[in-house]
């Protein structure tokens, strides 16, 4: 008889054995079947995978010259695995024209993994980037001397004029952020940080291709696996237009070189942006290449904000700029008509003076023409008071909210959300609530915010803007998004305002008398059709803002532009000019003028009040 102590002992060895196998097979399955990074490990080692970067799309302005390209150039890059003990250091310094310390902070770098947290000794890492063909030639010849030493081609942007550098924008390398953001990415890779570069990134960076190489026990290259069948080669970048003028803009940049300000013009009918300068600004080359962090470093600490796009992100107040939108309110809501007079007393007119003397009184044609401050106050006054205050002011709280109302409904006081121009600020127009926390809910009537009348007080707006006021009323009532990529048409994007053609047209024709007979008669071209108005804007930190709106021809107009120098005086003297000089250059493909004109460009050009 079997002893059953022993039968039982058998029992519980065989069902070990029989565990310990299932345990392997299902080990060897989990491996094997299921978890492939055993078999990529393998295949890394024998197989070597070179990323191959694509050519980034070219850039073109809207008559097709050609704006960006790009430039060979070429990274070194290291597998610290493949190193091995007896790595010679000191020959690759010498054939890269470097220092052993250069080569020894490189390493620590790379191996740092808090600063470098995509760091893999298995994976290239960049040791040096951004050579010059120069640079590599000694080291290309005697590649095979260098395990784990590798040369890859990539582009870097260059630039036909030194041009448009907050439009265009730059490319730079890629940091952690982006690389959790976007799977595309690894270490080292390059992407748009600014402006178009990074508004139309995905377009315009292609897609990165791949060459699988084979590799001998010592890891040295052998040759293309399986004969090149499982490459994938990159894809280059889409070419994108754009709806920037060069010679526009570069006629721009001069002409408010040595100013802090900027300028921005659109195509009323469109919404393209035609100019769209900032003041001061830099070369586009300064942010390429291995001078890039030094180069950035430097416009980042320069008193003067050159990386600040002040046409998109710069406030202002409007100044009499606002009075054309203060006459289209105030007609559509009934506080004025179009026969409407107001007295002025000229510079002793309460409680608002006028600048200066003229006929009195006034109508709405006068008043665009001479920007008579007493007419608007007055018109704005009633509009708000059309239907008395009310108790607790509860009526004249609602028609200031329909004033407003109206007023953003020409894109102030927000940003343009569906455009991809970038770095936007939205500017102020003042809410019931601001004026209810700073004077109380009963406490503000129309006089104790009159300043509002004549574009001052709360009210702030952008360049962009204001060039945007002026393609609404080109218009007679409507505007296209701005926008900068010619191929996008954005015409869906049509935003209507409340206000009848007929006021735009009563409006028009005051901006036209500016041109023939008020400020802006010095810078007028009659064949043109020039519409204008001027701004003298205070400035409570320095001397006044010189401000000008307008469009041309009068009639289907082609171009609306809005200019703002900073801290010199009177927007007839300083901003009028450019803005009229870049309507010629638009319209007729060159500046003509050689008369009075010619002395205004000289004065502007040989200015500087960025010192002031």
């Amino acid at each position: 008889m079997i002893n059953d102590q022993y039968y039982n002992r058998h029992i519980v060895i065989s069902g070990i054995v029989i565990g310990v196998v299932l345990l392997f097979i299902i080990k060897l399955f989990f491996l094997q079947i299921i978890d492939q990074t055993t078999q990529e490990s393998a295949d890394n080692n024998a197989l070597y995978h070179h990323t191959i970067y694509p050519s980034r799309g070219l850039i073109y302005d809207r008559h097709g010259e050609l704006l960006v390209f790009n430039q060979p150039i070429y990274d070194v890059t290291i597998v610290m695995r493949e190193m091995g003990r007896d790595f010679d250091t000191l020959g690759l310094c010498q054939l890269l024209a470097i220092t052993q310390q250069d080569f020894n902070d490189r390493i620590a770098t790379i191996s740092n993994r808090r600063r470098n947290l995509g760091y893999s000794p298995y994976t290239p890492q960049i040791l040096f980037s951004q050579l010059h063909k120069s640079d590599i030639a000694a080291l290309s010849e005697e590649l095979y001397r260098f395990p784990g030493i590798a040369i890859q081609k990539r582009t870097l942007r260059d630039y036909q004029y030194a041009s448009a550098a907050h439009i265009l924008g730059s490319v730079g390398e890629v940091n952690q952020n982006d690389i959790d953001r976007d799977p595309y990415y690894q270490s080292g890779d390059y992407a748009g940080r600014d402006g178009l570069e990074r508004t139309y990134e995905k377009q315009l960076r292609g897609l990165k291709g791949d060459e699988v190489l084979m590799r001998d026990a010592r890891g040295r290259i052998q040759g293309s696996y399986h004969e090149g069948e499982i490459d994938k080669p990159a894809i280059a970048g889409s070419d994108m237009t754009i709806t920037i003028d060069i010679q526009l803009q570069l006629l721009a940049e001069k002409l408010l070189n040595g100013k802090i300000g900027s300028a921005v013009a659109i195509e009323p009918a469109t919404g393209e942006v035609l100019a769209m300068v900032s003041n001061p600004a830099w070369d586009p080359k300064r942010l390429v290449g291995r001078e890039r962090s030094a180069n950035y470093n430097d416009l980042a600490q320069d008193e003067t904000k050159p990386l600040m796009n002040r046409a998109t992100q710069a406030m202002y107040s409007p100044g009499s700029t606002f009075k054309l939108l203060q006459s289209l309110v105030c007609l559509q809501e009934g506080g004025i008509s179009p026969n409407t007079r107001y007295d002025c007393n000229g510079p002793e007119t309460l409680p608002i003076k006028c600048t200066h003397h003229h006929g009195s009184p006034v109508d709405l044609g006068s008043a665009i023409e001479q920007s008579c401050n007493p007419y608007f106050w007055c018109a704005f006054r009633d509009m708000l008071q059309k239907n008395g205050y009310g108790d607790d002011n509860d009526i004249f709280r609602e028609r200031y909210n329909l004033w407003r109302s109206d007023i953003m409904q020409f894109g102030l006081g927000q940003r343009f959300e569906d455009t991809d121009i970038a770095e936007q600020a939205a500017g102020c127009i003042p809410s019931e609530s601001l004026f209810n926390r700073i004077y109380g809910r009963k406490g503000w009537k129309a006089i104790t915010i009159r300043s509002l009348s004549i574009g001052q007080g709360e009210i702030l707006v952008t360049p962009l803007q204001l060039a945007n006021e002026a393609a609404i009323i080109a218009n007679e009532g409507y505007y296209i998004t701005p926008h900068l990529n010619k191929h996008d048409s954005l015409l869906v994007h049509r935003h209507e305002t409340t206000i009848q053609p007929t006021y735009f047209r009563l409006v028009k024709e005051g901006m036209h008398r500016v041109m023939t007979n008020g400020t802006g008669r010095w810078h007028n071209i009659d064949s043109l059709q020039m519409c204008g108005k001027t701004g003298t804007v205070q400035n409570p930190h320095g001397e006044d803002h010189a401000i000008f709106i307008g469009f041309a021809p009068q009639d289907h107009p082609k171009i609306a532009v809005a200019v703002v120098v900073e801290n010199c005086g009177f927007g007839a003297t300083w901003a009028a000019p450019v803005a009229t000089l870049m309507m010629e250059q638009y319209l007729l493909g060159t500046v003509k003028r050689v008369t009075k004109m010619e002395e205004y460009s000289k004065q502007i050009l040989n200015s500087n009040v960025t010192q002031r």
